[in-house]
This record gives structure tokens, sequence and C-alpha cells, in this order.
């Protein structure tokens, strides 16, 4: 999920794409202004405009809605910027797992292997030292990856993006697409057109002219950024079923001191000797019978 999101999250990107925002938002506002030209000017009815160009009638009405939706997404992507880089500086999640399984089973084979050694009354304290050392690796192991300060703002950005990682708010994005598409094309096709037959002046419209010139642009650019919103929601919501990210620096720090404390309870413990090995008393000579 970060890996397919990383393209997506940066300040040009996400300006480009309110750029497009605002020359939607243009377009929209000369298409109203065209059809009451178009109206007024007798060469077609409101009845039959609103027939022939209907998906330009649903984007005026459905603008407002899909603007503040879009710039909503928008903005919780620019907002969570430092956060995606503090998640996205973290190990890799495939990784997460290991770092607890390895430790613990290090951690299990030395302290097994010490409890032998007692077992059988020899010395364990260079194992009992060994794993002080585990013990003190893992609780330095979030002072090293700076976990501390990025987990947290990994789950800040978790619940800024809760709202907007959804199956039913990604199939939204994507009608407003379809919506803006079939616009599009009656605009070019038929409004923009009709107003030329009817002697209105084309270059009145340069918002819906620059629209129509970058729409395969606009839908190249926001069509993956749906496609990895959609592809990743499943992804979302298992990251967002894990324990709070400011979490995991303590489980990290919080057994690493517990294995440090008890090797060293261990090590103050006396050490335990051998037992002496037994030795066999000499069969005493029997006295010599002077006959």
């Amino acid at each position: 999920m970060i890996d397919e999101f990383r393209p997506y999250m940066s300040n040009a990107k996400i300006d480009s794409f309110r750029g497009y925002l605002d020359q939607i938002d243009a377009a929209n506002t000369e298409s109203a202004a065209a059809r009451l030209a178009l109206v007024d000017s007798g060469t077609i009815t409101a009845a039959d405009y609103d027939t022939r160009f209907a998906m330009v009638g649903v984007l005026n009405d459905d603008w407002a809605t899909i603007n503040a939706d879009m710039t909503d997404l928008l903005d919780r992507m620019g907002n969570n910027l430092d956060n995606f880089a503090a998640v996205d500086a973290l190990p890799p999640f495939a990784m997460f797992p290991w770092f607890f399984v390895l430790p613990g089973l290090a951690v299990a084979a030395v302290a097994a292997s010490a409890l032998w050694s007692m077992h059988r009354r020899r010395s364990a304290r260079g194992r009992l030292w060994a794993l002080a050392g585990l013990g003190v690796a893992i609780a330095l192991a979030p002072v090293a990856f700076q976990m501390f300060g990025r987990a947290p703002l990994g789950g800040d950005m978790i619940d800024d993006f809760r709202p907007m990682m959804t199956r039913e708010r990604v199939q939204n994005v994507q009608r407003y697409f379809v919506t803006l598409g079939a616009a599009e094309g009656q605009l070019r096709l038929g409004v923009v057109p009709q107003a030329a037959e009817a002697g209105i002046d084309a270059s009145g419209y340069p918002a819906i002219t620059q629209f129509s010139a970058d729409w395969p642009s606009i839908v190249l650019d926001f069509n993956p950024m749906i496609a990895t919103m959609s592809d990743n929601v499943d992804n979302f919501q298992a990251v967002d079923a894990m324990p709070p990210f400011a979490l995991f620096p303590w489980f990290f720090l919080l057994p690493g001191l517990i294995i440090v404390g008890l090797a060293t309870v261990a090590l103050r413990r006396p050490t335990v000797s051998p037992p002496p090995t037994p030795t066999l008393s000499p069969t005493p000579t029997p006295p010599e019978v002077i006959p």
C-alpha cells in the first residue's frame, strides 16, 4: 500500500490535481452560461437542451458535491505528506512480523541453553550475558528506527485516511469520473458546436475548450490514483485492524527491558558449583602375617 501510494504523495502531484479541479469548476460555470445563452437566443428550448445534453445537466447539478468530495480527498493527502514520509521511512511492513519472530526465537534458544546449563549444574554466565545483550538490542530497536517519532505519525495518517479508504467512497469517486467524461463529450461535441451555429463566439468559453483539451491528461493522471485507492481498500483495513501505531515501539522496548532484567537477576545469583567428583578410597593393605 505504501509503495503504491508513493507516486501521489507529493505537493507537486496534489497541486496538479487541485489545478484540474479548478479547471473543471470553471468549465462547469461556463457550461451553465452556455445553456442560458442558447435558450435565450431561441436556438433551443430549455427542455430540449436538458434532454440532449443531460449529462451536462448532471454535472451542473452534482458538481458542488463532486468538487467538495474530491477536494476533501486531496486535503487529506496534502495534510499527511509528512506523516506518510515518516511511515515510508520505517522498515517495510512485510518485515515487521520477523522483527518479533526472529528475536523471540533467539531469546528462547539462548534462555533454554542457559537453563539446561544450570540444570546440569554448570556455569551459564556466558549465555546469560548473551541473553542480556539480546534484550538490549531489542529494547534499542525502536530508537534505531526512530519509531517513537515516526509510529505516532503513522497512526495519525491512518486516522485521517479512514473516511476516504472505504469501498463506498472509492465507488463514488469512480462514478464522478463517469459523469465528468460524459459531460465533457457533450460539451465538446454538442454544446460548443451548437453555440457556434447560433453565432455565439466559442472563444467566450475558454474554460470548456481547455477542459476538453486537457481531459485525456486529467483521466491519465487521476485514474491510476483512483485505481490505487480501490486496490488498497482491503490492505488499508488490514493495517487499520492492527494495534495503534503508537504502541509499536513499546512492543520492543518493554520485552527487551524485561529480558535484560531477568538476565541481570540470574547473573546476580550465586554461581552454581559443579558437584564434587567422587573419589574411591584406597583398599587397605592387610597386615602382614608373621609366622
